[in-house]
């Protein structure tokens, strides 16, 4: 699905004595080589080695980033800059575990940002094998491939050969994205930051192009997939709390088959309520996939509850800094998902508002 194609996971590569020595020395080899494989975008733009259409996907980075620092008010950095070319389309391997027969995930611990649900890896063998280290009777497990990644201002972060594949409207999201995480990251809340940065991605993006002046086509894709998302967010919002329901509601009886039965009922409501309504294909194969408890929870980080994103957004009349601004006041608060909903759900109801 579109969101967990783009919306990237940030990891971190921190050193810590608390961590395994190992992963440690091999988050810190890789990180280093790509450091040190960096070139300037404008060298970049020079080289014989990047096609036009790759050329031109740089220069959109460099419109974002200033139009995301300047005009949004997000972080300014040297964040990038520079590009760097893979020997791989993948440049980490993302391991989420949960277990078998609760929508729960299982957490990593690291220094300053808290606990997370991934951990990530420079090399899949090595995060398959994090993999098969979870009792299968007793957790799923999900590995997937990362196009890129943010050091949460750590390093500086590159614009990778692998984020040239997407098409300049995600792109130019990923951007957004990634600096929102660099403006704001609230430790031990993984999934409070990757759904605001998920939005305020979005919202973003969509100010980037109607501030370009690209024309009614582009804009219309922008609305488009701006629209999907939200069917499927409030598909997900929806059926999340109803597995987890049923998971308590059935605890000790359910089997293997039980659960993949339960959760194909889910993707059948899919088929049949939301699929059709759609106007891009970015959630199409939702149906198709065999899931698992691990690969919910993937969704659930980026998708679960967006509307509250969204009635923040609305109540600040879709100004991007202001909601910026209020957000920000979540820095240090141990419960931001609560906070933001509290609030949202006191602000008056649009025919309160207008008087009704």
């Amino acid at each position: 699905m579109r969101s967990l194609r783009i919306a990237l996971l940030s990891l971190t590569l921190i050193p810590c004595l608390g961590c395994q020595m190992g992963y440690y020395m091999h988050s810190a080899y890789h990180q280093s080589k790509l450091l040190n494989s960096r070139k300037s975008i404008d060298r970049a733009l020079k080289s014989s080695d990047l096609n036009d259409e790759q050329k031109r996907k740089l220069r959109i980075v460099q419109e974002v980033k200033t139009f995301a620092e300047g005009t949004l008010g997000l972080k300014s950095s040297s964040n990038y800059t520079t590009y760097v070319q893979l020997d791989s389309p993948y440049v980490t391997y993302v391991v989420q575990a949960a277990h078998a027969y609760e929508l729960k995930p299982y957490l990593w611990n690291f220094p300053l940002i808290g606990d997370v649900p991934y951990k990530g890896y420079f090399s899949k063998s090595m995060a398959d094998q994090e993999a098969a280290t979870f009792d299968k009777e007793q957790y799923d497990t999900y590995v997937r491939g990362v196009t890129a990644y943010s050091t949460l201002g750590w390093f500086q972060d590159s614009v990778l050969s692998s984020m040239l594949r997407y098409d300049e409207y995600e792109l130019a999201e990923v951007i957004i994205h990634e600096t929102v995480h660099t403006t704001l990251y609230v430790s031990s809340a993984a999934e409070f930051n990757e759904r605001m940065a998920t939005f305020m991605g979005q919202e973003g993006m969509k100010l980037f192009y109607q501030a370009r002046g690209t024309g009614a086509p582009a804009l219309q894709k922008v609305d488009d997939e701006a629209h999907d998302q939200k069917l499927f967010s409030d598909f997900i919002s929806r059926e999340i709390p109803e597995l987890k329901k049923w998971y308590e509601t059935n605890k000790g009886k359910i089997t293997r088959e039980s659960k993949t039965a339960r959760i194909q009922e889910m993707q059948a409501r899919f088929a049949k309520e939301v699929r059709p309504k759609l106007k891009t294909n970015n959630y199409k194969e939702f149906e198709k996939r065999e899931l698992n408890n691990a690969q919910l929870l993937a969704i659930q980080t980026y998708e679960y509850r967006l509307d509250d994103f969204q009635k923040l957004y609305d109540h600040f009349h879709h100004d991007f800094k202001q909601t910026l601004e209020w957000l920000k006041a979540l820095k240090k608060d141990p419960k931001p998902d609560q906070t933001l909903k509290t609030f949202v759900s006191s602000l008056p109801t649009p025919a309160t508002a207008v008087g009704e």
